[in-house]
């Protein structure tokens, strides 16, 4: 199965669990974008359409709280940390804000072809949760304690990769998308709280759009990426992969590297589309040496993963 195949799959099953209560808008048009197109406009691909998750666990409920309506609460608002999309540097989400959200001032993020995507810490803390419902609420899910009150929830995960008493970093994996729980399809429900009370998420200085749906694109730990880089490994055939000098097919050869060889990712950049071992795409990583195409690189994620090459 294609990559878009099988996200119309998601999308048709999404629409069926949805029968009934909501009108569902697929878009003819939608259906001839190609998967790179999809991936760097997920708002578009989804068009129109409503999402559905079930709220927080009994007990957990959250109240709602606007701080552009609470002069009071400005002060404790500004102490806030500086939070970042929870998704690696430079990956294109569709994030979605409805009245009918519970918290209502939490968002959904989707993209094509999401489950497993790493989902990354929006801020540096402490894992104060994690936990799992089972078939309900936010089945898998994880609760970050950043101090000053704020906590950070990240719910409907796949996979989680951290314990409760562990400190994590800005940027940092704690687990994978996916649909566990009350949950319609892939996605991640993504709520910022101040004092137990949900508030409007920002993301690098800027409030979430309310209501509707929009592309955001993370600066999650963009500048230098903290770590030095991510790693991938090269996947081929067998053959070793050319390094070149630009991010080109005509490039110049500078090098090569070994299949199954780790690879440090300092930074990425579209050149000419290249076919491989995981698809087509257009996007180049940066190896310290010159350039590779992502084609044959895994990195764990689809989409950029590190920042964008100057």
């Amino acid at each position: 199965m294609t990559r878009l195949a099988s996200v119309f799959a998601h999308r048709n099953l999404f629409s069926l669990a949805l029968a009934g209560t909501l009108s569902v808008a697929l878009g003819g048009c939608i259906e001839d974008m190609t998967a790179e197109e999809a991936e760097l406009d997920p708002a578009g691909f989804f068009g129109d359409e409503e999402w559905w998750d079930a709220g927080p666990p009994a007990g957990e409920e959250a109240a709602e709280f606007d701080a552009l309506e609470d002069l009071a609460a400005q002060t404790e608002v500004s102490l806030a940390p500086a939070f970042q999309l929870p998704f690696p540097c430079g990956q294109v989400w569709a994030g979605q804000t409805r009245t009918n959200h519970s918290p209502v001032n939490s968002v959904d993020f989707n993209r094509t072809d999401d489950v497993n995507d790493p989902v990354v810490a929006a801020a540096a803390g402490k894992v104060s949760r994690v936990a799992n419902e089972g078939a309900t609420s936010y089945g898998k899910w994880v609760e970050i304690d950043h101090g000053g009150g704020y906590r950070t929830r990240y719910a409907h995960l796949n996979s989680q990769s951290v314990t409760v008493g562990q400190s994590v970093s800005q940027g940092q994996k704690i687990g994978t998308v996916g649909s566990t729980g009350g949950s319609s399809g892939p996605h991640l429900h993504y709520e910022q709280r101040l004092n137990g009370t949900a508030q409007k998420p920002v993301f690098n200085g800027s409030t979430a759009l309310f209501f509707g749906t929009k592309n955001y694109t993370s600066k999650n730990k963009c500048s230098g990426g903290g770590s030095g880089g991510v790693t991938g490994t090269v996947s081929t055939s067998g053959l070793p992969l050319t390094v070149r000098s630009t991010p080109s097919t005509s490039g110049t050869a500078v090098g090569s590297v070994a299949n199954g060889a780790k690879v440090t990712i300092t930074c990425q950049k579209n050149g000419t589309s290249v076919t491989g071992t995981f698809g087509t795409t257009k996007l180049w990583d940066f190896i310290g040496t010159g350039y590779v195409s992502d084609a044959y690189i895994n990195t764990g994620s689809d989409g950029q993963v590190a920042p964008t090459c100057n």
